[in-house]
């Protein structure tokens, strides 16, 4: 019986520790975002010799349920929720923007303002810089 005990106490560990470890790892992951660091605020107009962003994304409501941006064929730049006010913005040549609630989010393509979606509605489109 003593052998038994001894297995299942083992099996116990082994499991605390895997599941310590996929934990961390997820908390890691979640939290590996720069723009998570401190978001930047929407700012007036841009002025004369500023770089134009090719894409800005700011939540306009309580939560913006998964906004993802991400180079074509390429590296994931955004893939979580906003929080109302949170601005982000991208200066890459072109980029793939998806939006779970397109009605959320506030869109600037190139300093210019796109249409807003309808609540509840995923959109996604690509963007270019000029």
């Amino acid at each position: 019986m003593g052998l038994a005990r001894l297995a299942v106490a083992v099996l116990a560990v082994a499991g605390v520790a895997t599941l310590l470890v996929i934990g961390g790892r997820a908390l890691f992951l979640s939290l590996d975002t720069p723009e998570r660091a401190e978001p930047q605020r929407a700012t007036a107009e841009p002025t004369a010799g500023a770089q134009v962003p090719t894409v800005r994304l700011e939540c306009v409501a309580d939560t913006c349920p998964l906004v993802t941006v991400r180079v074509p064929g390429g590296d994931v730049l955004q893939y979580r929720d906003m929080t109302r006010g949170e601005e982000v913005r991208y200066f890459q040549p072109e980029l793939d923007v998806v939006l779970t609630d397109a009605a959320t989010v506030r869109v600037t393509e190139n300093g210019r303002p796109r249409a807003q979606g309808k609540a509840g509605e995923r959109e996604a489109f690509t963007v270019e810089a000029p």
